[in-house]
This record gives C-alpha cells, sequence and structure tokens, in this order.
C-alpha cells in the first residue's frame, strides 16, 4: 500500500494543493469541514486559544500557526502580521513555564513571493513578529515551504538570528541537501525542528519513497542530536521516536535540551503518553481560513490520513 500510495496517490493528492477548482469543490462539502475539524483548531483567535489551552491543561508545549502561505498582495502579508500580532499578544497572558509558547511563520505569508522586494518586505515582517514575540516569551521558529524557497528561507534566518538567537527552523529530511544543513545549524546551536517533509518535490533534489525518506531522516535525526543545537524532532512515527529516545541517552542529552512534536489532532494519545512520562511535547496548531493547502498536505503525508478522510465520507 505505501508503495501505491508513494508512487501514484501521494503525487496527485499534493497537486491538488494548487487547484483552484478542487479547492473550490472540497471546501463546498460539509463533510471536509467535519474532517478539517481534526486538523485545523479553528478559523478565528479564540478557536486557537481554546485549543492552546486544552494543550497546556495536558502538559503539552503549543506552536501555533496561522494559516496562509503564497501571498500575493502586500495587504495580505500585512494581515498575517497583524493576526500574529494579535495572537502574541494573547498568549502572553498565559502562565507557563519559559519555552512553552511559541508561533510558527510561512515566510511566503509574509510576502517572500511578492513580485517587488518580497524578500526585503517578508525579512521585515518576521523582524517584526519576532520583535514582539520576544517581549512576550513566546519563541518563533520559520516554517518550511516547497524546495525553490530553502535558500532564501535559510538565509533569512541566518539573519534574524543574529538579533534573536533563539529563533528556529524547519529542515525537511527528504530533501537531498538537509543533511548538510543539519551540520551547519547544529553547529550553530539553532532551534531546528526536522521534519519528513510534505510537498510535491522532484527526485532531483528530494528522496523519491519512503524507506529513503525514513533513511534520511534518522541520518539527519544523529547528525542534530549529536550537535550542539536543540533538535525538535517532527514525527509521529513509532520508529523515529523510539530512535530519538535511544540517541538522546547515546549523547547523553536530558529531557530539556530537545523535544517531540507532533500535529494538531494525530496521535494525540501518544501526545499525552510521551508527556507523561517525562518528555517534552510540543503541539502544532494550525488556525484560520486558509486551510486548503495545510488540509492536503496532511492528507499526503500517509495512506492513515487519507484514510481517516475515506472512512469520513462513507460514514456521511
Amino acid at each position: 500500500m505505501s508503495t501505491l500510495f508513494d508512487s501514484v496517490l501521494r503525487p496527485v493528492i499534493t497537486r491538488a494543493a494548487a487547484s483552484d477548482r478542487i479547492k473550490a469543490t472540497s471546501q463546498r462539502l460539509p463533510i471536509t469541514e467535519r474532517v478539517v475539524d481534526r486538523f485545523v483548531a479553528g478559523e478565528n483567535e479564540s478557536d486557537v486559544l481554546g485549543a492552546i489551552t486544552t494543550a497546556l491543561d495536558s502538559g503539552l508545549s503549543v506552536t501555533v500557526d496561522h494559516l496562509g502561505e503564497d501571498t500575493t498582495a502586500e495587504s495580505q502579508a500585512s494581515a498575517t502580521v497583524a493576526a500574529y500580532m494579535s495572537l502574541i499578544q494573547q498568549m502572553s497572558a498565559f502562565t507557563t513555564p519559559p519555552g512553552t509558547l511559541e508561533v510558527s511563520l510561512k515566510l511566503t505569508a509574509l510576502g517572500q513571493c511578492l513580485p517587488r522586494h518580497g524578500r526585503k518586505i517578508a525579512e521585515e515582517n518576521a523582524h517584526t513578529i519576532c520583535g514582539a514575540a520576544a517581549a512576550a516569551g513566546v519563541l518563533v521558529t520559520v516554517d518550511a515551504e516547497d524546495h525553490g524557497t530553502v535558500d532564501e528561507r535559510l538565509d533569512i534566518v541566518r539573519t534574524l538570528r543574529a538579533d534573536y538567537p533563539d529563533l528556529g527552523t524547519v529542515l525537511q529530511a527528504y530533501l537531498r541537501r538537509t543533511e548538510d544543513d543539519c551540520r551547519e545549524f547544529a553547529a550553530s546551536g539553532a532551534r531546528i525542528r526536522l521534519c519528513k517533509g510534505a510537498y510535491a518535490e522532484p527526485a532531483s533534489v528530494a528522496y523519491p519513497d519512503r524507506s529513503m525518506i525514513d533513511e534520511a531522516y534518522l541520518r539527519c535525526l544523529r547528525i542534530l542530536m549529536k550537535g550542539n543545537g536543540y533538535p525538535m524532532v517532527a514525527s509521529h512515527d513509532p520508529t523515529m521516536i523510539d530512535a530519538t529516545q535511544l540517541m538522546a541517552v547515546e549523547f547523553g542529552r536530558d529531557s530539556g535540551s530537545w523535544e517531540h512534536q507532533m500535529l494538531y489532532g494525530i496521535r494525540t494519545d501518544e501526545q499525552r503518553r510521551l508527556a507523561a512520562r517525562g518528555s517534552a511535547v510540543r503541539v502544532y496548531i494550525p488556525y484560520g481560513q486558509e486551510w486548503y493547502g495545510y488540509f492536503v498536505r496532511r492528507l499526503a503525508e500517509k495512506p492513515a490520513n487519507l484514510g481517516f478522510f475515506l472512512r469520513a465520507l462513507t460514514s456521511g
């Protein structure tokens, strides 16, 4: 099943993220809303604040993503900044240990792909959010996107870390370049979220099948766990979870020097189990009206997510 999924179904599902026609059709289906509720905390700030409270009460840390990407107008980027500024202000009211609260940013949502001065606009917007977050005691991580944005994203992250050394970013194990990126950022002491990758990429830049991606993930994980940074192990895969625990022992890492990360609505019981046994666990909580691209990538990640959607369709 996984071979068929990786070679045929996954690319088709991922391409659907770019289809305006499929997007418009799916958003009109009542069943879609019911399934999206599993993966997305809601469309507005009050929804996500409720989800944050639930996670904190379960002993979890949080990172919150205001959904949106591929911004085509500077006004959209400004609206995204305003949403984050408001969210950070609300998050500052929670009484939590340092490092518990975080926001995740996509640079394309902040204007990176705008035709005029996109990089400058995105960097300035990210700097504004980082400043507000630092003042509020909230961490920031810059999310990964498709491979064409990596060089510029990492360059922006390097620049921002000069002022905000706690700024984190995401590296995707399925990209062939990622081992080198892990070495660089682990040596610099950075916070790095390691994920497998959820975008449709050509074989020239990304490993094409699941077994190769798993092997790459373990190689990258070893580099990060051995390095000087703070690894954020973003995986629901029991193999990767177990491997991380073993590497933590091997490299003498205590529970405060790395963390597990999992997605909102996926393996919730496992999130709580790991937290209850003393591991640091952070849940990635997305919210907002622009949920379609995020939702499709969750379906494309593995057969289990697609199966959940199909079961909901047949029972609806």
